[in-house]
Parts: C-alpha cells; structure tokens; sequence
C-alpha cells in the first residue's frame, strides 16, 4: 500500500465521517462534515458544493443504492434515511432497533445489513419492506462498527472494537473467520481483484488481510494518521481514500493509497 497524494480539504475543523461516490454522476458523498448533521453532496472531480440535506442527528454511513437509484444514509436513534439524488431530498425512513454504523447493501435481494453495536445486532433488513427481517451472529464481541459485503465469496465481514476482531460469516450467518485487527476501526473494504481486506483505523493505521482457501491473514500494516479511521476503496480507480481530520501540523485531508499488485 503505498501513499500516492493528499487532497486538502480547506477549513474543516470538524471530523470527517464517512464516503461514498457515484462514479455515473460523478459526485462524491461525505456525511458529517464538520460534525453538522448533514449529508453534503461534492462534485467527485474538483471537491466543490452540489448541495446538503440536513438530516438534524448523527448524519453517519453513507451508501449508494443503485438498483433502485437512491442513497441511504444512517443517522438519528435508529434510522436509514432514504435520499433521492435527482431531486436531494429525504423521501422517507427506514426505522431501526438503535443507531446504525456500518451497513452494506445486498442489491441481489433487494436487503441490507446493519450493524446495530447498541443493540447488540447485525440487522438484515428488507428494502422493499422497509424493515428489519432478521439478525445474524456477533460471537459474544461488541461495538460493531464497520462492515463490508464479499459478493463473489457471498460473505459480510463486520469489524469489532471490543475486542478489535475482523468476523467474517455467509450471509446465512455462519462463522467464516474470526482474526485480530486494529483498534478503533471505522471502515472495511474488500478487494475482490487482489482478494485482500483492507481495515481503517482510528489508531493510526491500515490493516491489509489476504484471504486463502477460507482464511484471512494479515499480511501488512500501514500507518496513516492518529484519528483518520474512515476511508473508501474504489475498485473502478483502483485506489483506497482515507478521511485525515485537521491537526495542529496539517489541514484536513484525503489521503491516496494505491494497492500494491
């Protein structure tokens, strides 16, 4: 993994929550920033304002949701806001049991999956329906905040922080691998072309696992900044974004990795 630039982000004082880009309208999604509660709408090229939708609590993970042309965003006590891109406005709710972190979208079934650490749950929820329509396992760990969906190997990996464990399951919610990682982690991202796992976190570094024959080995840490455990893989650019917030040396920041082969 190796640094390939750093994109300023001018005044913000704030913390960067989390990404998510439309690579077919070039817009670049960024929750939380500047700890407002709103989602912001950047063109992807240049980091310039398209616009905001103030969502009043927690503004927190950001997803794109193609198949049905919609962004979901987690936020409040427990809720999946649903935005319509074209017009940017929030058009309805989905309600949850707690506060949602991490959460992946399953387009082949038209569900979600949730990660609830206040509740206790890894949350499948209906799309269509709009709710909660299952939960899967979390071994006895707690405070699940990342996750990420393997959709060759039809598998959800969800990053604990106590303890800090990577916990891999089939998306019927049998237990795949259970591995140490980094502390304070916020983001988990698959590479299905290198079949490796990339884990941001907020202890100042990147933990890269390779997958083999059903498990998964770390085979790197990278240091990146005390703080900066948000980020964004983008297979089609084939380069990591991770989210640096400003310090007493630097401007906040997006900082570039590229993968090594």
């Amino acid at each position: 993994m190796e640094l390939e630039a750093k994109i300023p982000l001018g005044a913000v004082s704030g913390r960067i929550d989390h990404l998510a880009v439309d690579l077919k309208r070039q817009q670049l999604f960024a929750a939380e920033l500047g700890n407002d509660g709103s989602v912001r709408l950047l063109w992807a090229e240049d980091l310039t304002s398209k616009g905001r939708i103030d969502l009043g609590e927690d503004a927190d993970n950001v997803r794109i949701d193609a198949a049905r042309n919609r962004v979901l965003v987690g936020y409040g006590k427990g809720a999946l806001a649903v935005i319509d891109p074209k017009s940017r406005a929030k058009i309805a709710d989905i309600p949850l049991k707690a506060h949602p972190e991490g959460f992946q979208i399953d387009e082949s079934a038209a569900r979600a999956f949730v990660n609830l650490p206040d509740a206790g749950q890894i949350a499948v929820v209906d799309l269509e329906k709009g709710q909660i329509t299952a939960t899967l396992p979390t071994q006895g760990h707690r405070a699940n905040f990342p996750m990420a969906l393997d959709r060759e190997a039809q598998r959800v990996l969800v990053v604990f922080r106590s303890p800090p464990r990577l916990l891999v399951l089939s998306k019927e919610g049998s237990v795949v691998a259970d591995v140490d990682t980094c502390g304070d982690a916020d983001d988990v991202f698959v590479d299905a072309k290198r079949r490796r796992v990339y884990v941001s976190c907020g202890a100042g570094v990147l933990d890269v696992f390779e997958e083999g024959a059903g498990t998964y080995q770390r085979i790197d840490r990278v240091p990146t900044a005390s703080g900066a455990r948000t980020s964004l893989f983008v297979p089609d650019l084939d380069r990591l974004f991770v989210a640096v917030r400003a310090s007493s040396g630097e401007p906040a920041a997006i900082w570039v990795f590229r993968p090594a082969p």
